[in-house]
């Protein structure tokens, strides 16, 4: 058995987390989250209490040495106490954490081998560096060829690089553009927040006459299984977000990559390792632009949305679980 940590901000984790737990077969893998169970999650569930409410929050980063651990926060304590509770109980194998520096820090106190998973961006501060140093594996949802998108690993003997992946893996790409005469730009807005407002968008469709534009998430419609219509886009309007650049490329479309504002510069570091090749069918640009979309969406429309292939072959989840299956495996005769 092994307890896998969902942190419960934006989607990714989740979409994340349920990609490698179908793929881990009949390994038995307990969810820990603060987000309620998800539909569809091959084991038990455990809904942790909240650790982020309108409590005081005094020295939540424990000066600059942790990201998120507010002196005397009864939910914190709640939580930490139910994780600990739950890894005496059962005596679990391994646990694999998306993300938390905590949560990998109290299973590593406990004796419980520990995989994390590093996201892109700076993660060279004190809270990052000390948990990357405890963890058995570092999974990144990245190709190998760019490892620059993260700094602080970069050259840890640890870091797996598996490739991205999607909750769409594996699933039949629908029939693509339409050739009905009308060019499609589906807009991205994730659920972390976005800088783009709904008059920046208006002034991008006014400038474009020809393209049919459509908004999920954020000023537009949120669609729980928007994979037709990623398919059938002539171009993806997307944050730099690691779960859509992922899906974008699931849906072996080109796109145009805004990176949005997050903490330790994630989406910038994203952004920058797309830009550095000329290999992935995407144009970047630093902010949303005023002007030229016209020009941009032709220009993008151009690329040939197959090379997102070598960034998600739909196999990063089945890779990922070979990691985890290794340490069990490793675990499993140590302990013998």
């Amino acid at each position: 058995m092994i307890g896998y940590y969902v942190h419960h901000q934006g989607r990714g984790h989740l979409h994340r987390a349920m990609a490698i737990a179908r793929a881990l077969g009949s390994t038995v893998v307990v969810g820990l989250s603060s987000l309620p169970r998800p539909e569809g999650w091959p084991g038990p569930w455990i809904e942790l209490p909240r650790d982020d409410d309108g409590e005081t929050r005094v020295d939540a980063e424990a000066r600059g040495r942790l990201h998120w651990v507010p002196e005397r926060h009864a939910g914190l304590r709640a939580r930490m106490a139910e994780i600990s509770s739950w890894i005496d109980d059962v005596d679990p194998e391994l646990m694999v954490v998306d993300v938390s520096v905590e949560v990998s820090l109290l299973a590593r106190l406990h004796g419980v081998p520990v995989i994390t998973i590093v996201l892109p961006g700076d993660r060279r501060d004190a809270a990052h560096e000390l948990v990357h140093s405890v963890a058995r594996r570092i999974v990144a949802a990245w190709p190998s060829q760019v490892r620059q998108l993260v700094r602080g690993v970069e050259e840890s003997d640890r870091l797996v690089c598996v490739g991205a992946m999607s909750r769409f893996d594996g699933r039949e790409r629908g029939p693509g553009p339409l050739g009905d005469g009308t060019r499609r730009v589906v807009v991205l807005s994730g659920a972390g927040g976005s800088t783009v407002t709904p008059d920046a968008i208006e002034s991008a469709r006014g400038q474009s006459p020809g393209w049919e534009w459509t908004v999920l998430g954020g000023p537009g419609a949120w669609v729980d299984d928007p994979w037709d219509v990623l398919c059938a886009a002539d171009v993806i309007v997307t944050h730099a977000g690691q779960n859509a650049i992922a899906e974008v490329a699931a849906a072996g479309r080109p796109a145009v990559v805004v990176p949005q504002p997050r903490p330790f510069d994630e989406q910038d570091l994203m952004a920058t390792g797309l830009a550095a090749s000329a290999r992935w069918p995407a144009i970047v640009r630093g902010a949303f632009p005023t002007t030229g979309w016209s020009d941009l969406l032709d220009a993008a429309a151009c690329l040939d949305g197959d090379d997102w292939t070598g960034w998600n072959d739909g196999q990063g989840a089945a890779r990922a679980a070979a990691v985890v299956q290794c340490e069990l495996r490793a675990v499993a005769g140590r302990d013998r």
